[in-house]
């Protein structure tokens, strides 16, 4: 029921926002399951759905979330045809983690670590040291990459223990601070295509007795953004990828499993006014902030040293029906970014986080001018952004 015009809005309740399933069932936990079901020292079963296999392969599809796989039967009838295999043979999906967004959901698979533990708690986040924004997706400004996360990948673990360990991906990844960070250890193999990047995934998985493979394809999240999932070239790209994911399916040697997964999913916002509040345009959310960080649907807000109180309350009064507005310490107490926060990492986080609830994004026209122009979005604590699926093949 609307609330009456003279009655002053009702804030959503902190305690309505889905907490991550950090340490039973988010992506940061995947890796050190399968690795710890490969006797690599150090890691423990945190997925307990999950049956060991000798050689695993993990193919993890940007964008692609658990709601657009149930909803497009037609256009990904495999993936569609192995929900049921998802997280065990349980049917149900696996969280991304907060924010539900590239960087970080690959730091959290690749180290085995959440957020607020890896440290790229977003897409853009403020660098304490320097106090400027750091985008994290393409490492700018320069920020010395083991600095900003100094914890080794599972990766780099598993292969010091033995396991044949690679990442088939884009070449263009290799050298990214990212991938360093992130994704190292044992081989990297760059293929353009997406068909060569299944075939040398398989092989490189039949190389050892215990191997764990890596691959990755970005074109769904890419589509989505540009053009909406509820547009063909979109489903085109869903389609294609049905295809690789069943090419490289069909390829696995014995004693394999081959787990399907995303960083997140995605939702179509509209084009109107309602849908995007433009910050740049809004006197009352700038007032007392110093820089916006993060993204459209999940934002750090660092506001001016002795404005932070006024900055919460001021977002919590224009925002708060739509979208779950913190301070810092509200959010990770409720536990958004993990069980802990590293101390390196807790100036990152914004005095304020907001987080939205409803299909609306805060838009930043004038700086981020070619985010704010996406269809597509992603980053927030909702089911179509945060649940993502962990479909399995086995050999």
């Amino acid at each position: 029921m609307a609330q009456p015009a003279w009655q002053d809005p009702v804030p959503l309740s902190l305690d309505t926002a889905p907490v991550p399933e950090y340490g039973s069932g988010s992506l940061a936990d995947l890796l050190p399951t399968l690795v710890a079901g490969q006797e690599v020292p150090g890691f423990t079963a945190a997925i307990p759905e999950l049956t060991p296999a000798d050689r695993n392969c993990v193919f993890l599809i940007d964008g692609l979330g658990w709601e657009q796989i149930i909803a497009h039967p037609d256009e990904a009838p495999f993936l569609h045809s192995l929900l049921p295999t998802s997280r065990g043979g349980t049917g149900r999906p696996l969280t991304a983690g907060f924010p539900s967004t590239t960087a970080t959901s690959l730091a959290s698979v690749g180290t085995g670590l959440p957020p607020g533990e890896h440290g790229l708690p977003g897409y853009t986040a403020r660098n304490p040291e320097t106090g400027e924004l750091m985008n994290q997706l393409r490492w700018r400004p320069w920020t010395a990459p083991k600095v900003w996360q100094p914890y080794p990948t599972v990766f780099q673990l598993a292969d010091a223990a033995g396991v044949h360990t690679a990442q088939v991906s884009a070449p263009t990844f290799e050298q990214t601070p990212l991938t360093k960070v992130a994704l190292s250890g044992g081989s990297f193999l760059g293929r353009l295509s997406g068909e060569d990047r299944m075939d040398v995934a398989a092989q490189r998985l039949a190389a050892g007795d215990r191997s764990l493979v890596y691959t990755y394809y970005s074109e769904v999240d890419g589509k989505g953004h540009r053009f909406g999932t509820d547009s063909d070239a979109w489903r085109g790209q869903l389609m294609y990828v049905d295809g690789l994911a069943r090419r490289l399916a069909e390829q696995l040697p014995p004693r394999s499993a081959l787990y399907i997964t995303a960083d997140h999913g995605m939702i179509d916002i509209p084009f109107d006014e309602q849908s995007r509040i433009d910050f740049d345009e809004d006197w009352e959310l700038r007032a007392g902030v110093a820089l916006l960080g993060g993204e459209g649907r999940a934002r750090h807000v660092y506001a001016v040293p002795g404005a932070e109180a006024d900055v919460l309350t001021v977002w919590r009064e224009v925002l708060g029906e739509q979208f779950w507005v913190a301070s810092r310490d509200e959010a990770i107490a409720a536990g958004w970014f993990g069980p802990t926060i590293d101390e390196r990492v807790y100036g990152r986080i914004g005095d304020v986080v907001a987080a939205a609830h409803d299909d609306v994004i805060i838009t930043a026209s004038v700086n981020e001018p070619h985010e704010s122009a996406m269809a597509g979005v992603h980053g927030s604590l909702t089911p179509v952004e945060q649940l993502v699926p962990l479909l399995e093949v086995r050999s």
